[in-house]
């Protein structure tokens, strides 16, 4: 076996350049000998092809970079002296590095409402990124090596409009991996809230502190419980550090277990597999137990007014996407006081609300804005949580199991729905055509000052916004592409007002014509329309619906 990883260590990418090549010559081969023979080609062999021919070109890329193998036109720099020639290569050797970094990560990107890509902070990491007055952003500066850790940004950091350091905090945990620089770590993941405002995004009259204020923070910390598994778990941990990043409150899931209310079947899979993880490299890092997403203070509401203890505004809301429950903390007892899931099958109440599945973004809705003190839920559906085993989860992990997303408002009281956004809403047959409006990891949504709901269908990239009619009346698709994955991926999106970035003029908001998609053609496509056309005169059609053989709308 070692003789095999030091083999691989050495010859990895000659061998998979090798396999590729010869993969693509075998696939163009059979595509020419099956239509010769048959009159039809492979309908796989062209986009195999084509992916396997654009991961050649990466892999084949950094083989000669590493090999000093890349053509290059040398009469001029030989005749330059040795210093001069050694640093041109150096220069040469940046810039391509420099390209390369531009290609796999971009930055936090801002566009107007016309799509304007107007200010770009690259390099600057988001899990989220959010957006501050006066034209501060958060972010991170780096992550974690992933042989190491799971989604462990290195800081959390807010930099101004040209790209300085304002404030930074890392100094959650000392880590020393191997190999590695030993630093000091955020461990920061998935979600942050600065002082002032109770959800990141705008809302009237609740401004988030730029120069000073509490940051609470949702960040990584490796434990052993053996009540939960005899395996490492990485935990999720709330911190609040002050403005000079002194750490002032913590609190830990793992210290709540026996609160969550899991069942013995999920206990027992739990203890036996904890979502557990393995790096990129051979050493295992630890059960992603409950994977939280979200967390946010709910801020002054109606129901503490009226006298319901459990949402005191310091109260904190959370969103276990793993375990497909929801809860509310109390921030000074830190006992768990609100909850749904894992199970949304006990009571009438939950029936009726139906499954929640792998769901991201659970926030109350500030005061100030339409429907505040009611709960929004990016409910996914895709997989998730802890169940019996099932045809769609041979082990019961990730047992829940859905091909289409929702946007719930629900009264946090009642549990009623007080509005949602599905593919019926959409306009789509349910369930038939479900799954094209389906985001089964990462998204969110934000209400909006006039009532409409902005929507992050984030794995496709897409966000738009909706009336509460469900017109929709705006939207936009990201343009970027990653390389290590294939997808313009959105994980959130924030809508603020102009007047957050001075550094701007207001641009004048131009609407544009809806695209008719049923009369649409690109340029060189045939006109709609049959050429001509005969009548079976025997023919009497179908009887609208009969010809359904599947299931009714579920959601009815």
């Amino acid at each position: 076996m070692k003789n095999l990883l030091a083999w691989l260590d050495v010859h990895f990418e000659d061998a998979l350049c090798g396999v590729l090549l010869v993969g693509i010559m075998i696939m163009l081969m059979a595509q020419v000998v099956v239509r010769f023979a048959f009159g039809h080609g492979l309908t796989f062999s062209e986009e195999l092809c084509r992916f396997s021919f654009l991961y050649l070109v990466y892999f084949a890329a950094s083989l000669v970079a590493c090999k000093g193998a890349h053509i290059r036109v040398t009469a001029h720099t030989q005749k330059l002296p040795a210093p001069v020639r050694v640093g041109l290569l150096m220069l040469a050797d940046l810039l391509w590095l420099g390209f390369n970094a531009t290609v796999i990560y971009q930055g936090a990107l801002l566009i107007d409402m016309n799509g304007n890509e107007v200010r770009m902070w690259e390099g600057l990491q988001g899990f989220p990124n959010k957006m501050l007055p006066g034209g501060y952003v958060m972010g991170s500066l780096g992550e974690r090596n992933p042989k190491y850790g799971l989604q462990d940004q290195t800081d959390l950091v807010q930099v101004d409009w040209d790209g300085n350091i304002v404030w930074k905090f890392d100094k959650a945990e000392y880590v020393e991996d191997p190999g590695e620089e030993p630093q000091w770590m955020a461990r920061q993941h998935h979600d942050y809230q600065r002082e002032g405002n109770t959800v990141g995004y705008y809302v009237p009259g609740s401004d988030p502190k730029t120069n000073s204020g509490n940051t609470l923070i949702l960040a990584h910390k490796n434990v052993h419980n053996p009540k939960i598994s005899d395996k490492q778990l990485l935990d999720d941990v709330i911190l609040e550090v002050d403005w000079d990043g002194d750490i002032v409150w913590e609190w830990k899931v793992s210290d709540h277990f026996e609160e969550l209310g899991f069942d013995a079947i999920a206990r027992n899979l739990m203890y036996r597999d904890p979502n557990y993880y393995t790096g990129f490299g051979n050493s295992h890092i630890a059960g992603d137990w409950v994977h939280t997403n979200s967390m946010s203070v709910l801020g002054p509401n109606k129901w503490y007014d009226a006298g319901d203890k459990r949402f005191h505004p310091d109260n904190i809301i959370i969103d276990y996407r793993g375990a497909n429950i929801m809860l509310i903390i109390d921030k000074a007892t830190g006992d768990i006081v609100w909850k749904i899931g894992p199970y949304f099958d006990q009571t009438p109440e939950l029936r009726k609300l139906g499954w929640i599945i792998g769901q991201h973004h659970a926030h109350m809705i500030p005061r100030g804005l339409p429907g505040e003190g009611n709960i929004l839920i990016y409910d996914n559906g895709g997989w998730a949580g802890y169940y019996a085993p099932n045809p769609g989860s041979p082990t019961g992990i990730r047992g829940a199991l859905r091909d289409y997303s929702r946007v719930l408002e629900i009264d946090p009281v009642t549990l009623e729905i007080v509005w949602q956004m599905t593919p019926k809403e959409a306009g789509y047959l349910m369930p038939l055509d479900a799954n094209r409006f389906y985001s089964p990891f990462i998204s969110g949504m934000q209400r909006l000052p006039n009532g409409n709901t902005m929507i992050t269908e984030g794995s496709h990239g897409r966000i738009f916004e909706v009336t509460p009619e469900h017109e929709l009346v705006w939207e936009y698709v990201c343009p970027y592409w990653g390389t290590a994955l294939p997808m313009n991926m959105v994980y959130r999106s924030y809508r603020l007002p102009y007047e957050w970035v001075p550094q701007l003029e207001k641009p004048a908001e131009s609407p544009i014509e809806r695209l008719d998609v049923s009369t649409f053609r690109v340029p060189g496509a045939a006109a709609p329309g049959v050429k001509s056309a005969v009548k079976i005169k025997e023919a009497k059609g179908y009887f609208g619906l009969s010809a359904m053989c599947v299931a009714a709308d579920i959601e009815e």
